[in-house]
């Protein structure tokens, strides 16, 4: 699907959806506790879908309505089939999860997930005792995944420890967990943490990393999933750029890496405050910036989006882990700049952008949520109308995008 946005300023209130990360953790954590738990409010993502499926498949009782989850004990069912979308989320949790339960089950994927790497994990799996016949999906798991020690890097992927913690605690022995390199988008282990804590479940921290004892385990608890601040940079750009926007349902104390999008739009030169528990943010008089996207990768998009339009250069750096998104992420971010006219320079980590006034274009969305909700914002402001093909990709993440984009006053037809 396509659509056209005719230009028009961004002003008004919105609330974001729920947090993609935080519901994942609770679901899981809440499956694995054995009780009857509540999970609100519903999701209703492609992404959250797969990894509810995903639980159900493997034996877990869930509940669906259209305030939330029910979630109550159920007993593994070995033999299951696990589509995990398109969701890499999905897959690098529930991978050590299923071997952890003794599953026996078949893990596939769809789009780019396939392409994606799953090695790090795949060569855990194996040396505690799991039978993995491949190291891409599809991947057929067979046997028990044991405990101990388990050492990866951890400057691949934070989501890869998540999934060995939150395994952790049904396994019968204890687990350590040790990076053998630096840690990036170190907030979202801290999520991970968090999440498991509200179950029940101390997650110690070592010298080396860290021990979940074998003594551990989850207990029922009912959440309410805070709001998600990735979706809310959308917002925060649409605002920058040229609009007046108060965005509610965020959590001001929230471990989401992404709620860096307040140092990173502050520095553009947009105007921010707090008003009742509610984030405002204006216009400002925008100026290119540098930044180091290790640990907030997944706002690249809208932060190359706001860069089109401020003055000068923006350098954005350490972001070589947009190469294996649900598209390479950095050619798929500066096709969109070109596109519009925007000068640009093609880093191996990262990109060069050089604002100035875009113009209207048709915009490819790469299969790809984020470009998609990105450039729609950036579209809102150029010079004359843009097309912004393949639409349908901001179901992964964000259904309502396009109504909560009309509610502020974007134009698309």
């Amino acid at each position: 699907m396509d659509i056209k946005i005719i230009p028009s300023s961004l002003n008004g209130s919105v609330t974001v959806p729920p947090s993609k990360s935080a519901a994942h953790r609770a679901l899981i954590c809440a499956a694995l506790s054995g009780g009857e738990c509540r999970v609100t409010p519903y999701c209703t993502s492609k992404d959250i879908k797969a990894t509810v499926s995903c639980l159900k498949n493997l034996g877990m009782n869930i509940q669906e309505n259209s305030q939330g989850y029910i979630i109550s004990k159920g007993s593994t069912q070995k033999g299951a089939t696990l589509n995990f979308g398109e969701s890499g989320s999905t897959a690098r949790f529930l991978l050590p999860v299923a071997a952890a339960l003794g599953a026996n089950c078949v893990c596939t994927g769809e789009g780019r997930l396939p392409e994606r790497p799953m090695n790090t994990l795949t060569t855990l799996l194996r040396e505690h005792g799991v039978a993995v016949s491949q190291d891409n999906l599809p991947i057929a798991l067979n046997g028990t995944m044991s405990g101990g020690e388990f050492s990866l890097p951890g400057n691949i992927s934070s989501q890869f420890i998540s999934g060995l913690l939150m395994a952790a605690p049904i396994l019968e022995s204890d687990v350590n967990i040790i990076p053998t390199t630096a840690l990036e988008s170190v907030g979202y282990i801290d999520m991970t943490i968090s999440a498991m804590k509200k179950y029940g479940v101390n997650v110690e921290e070592t010298v080396n990393g860290w021990f979940v004892s074998k003594e551990s385990g989850y207990t029922p608890q009912d959440t309410v999933i805070e709001g998600d601040w990735s979706q809310a940079a959308f917002f925060m750009s649409a605002a920058a750029i040229g609009g007046d926007i108060k965005i509610a349902g965020l959590d001001f104390a929230s471990n989401q890496g992404d709620m860096a999008a307040l140092d990173v739009f502050a520095a553009f030169g947009a105007n921010i405050s707090l008003e009742n528990n509610v984030l405002h943010i204006s216009k400002g008089n925008l100026k290119g910036i540098t930044v180091n996207a290790a640990n907030i990768p997944d706002m690249v998009p809208a932060i190359a989006a706001t860069a089109a339009f401020a003055e000068g250069k923006t350098v954005i750096h350490s972001a070589e882990r947009l190469r294996i998104k649900e598209s390479d992420r950095i050619k798929t971010t500066l096709a969109a700049l070109n596109a519009m006219g925007v000068k640009t320079e093609e880093k191996e980590d990262g990109m060069v952008i050089y604002g100035g006034k875009p113009n209207g274009a048709v915009i490819d969305g790469a299969n790809d949520h984020r470009i998609v909700m990105a450039f729609s914002v950036a579209a809102a402001y150029a010079n004359g109308e843009s097309t912004i093909k393949g639409i349908e990709a901001v179901e992964k993440s964000y259904p309502e995008f396009f109504e909560d984009f009309k509610k502020i006053g974007g134009k698309p037809i």
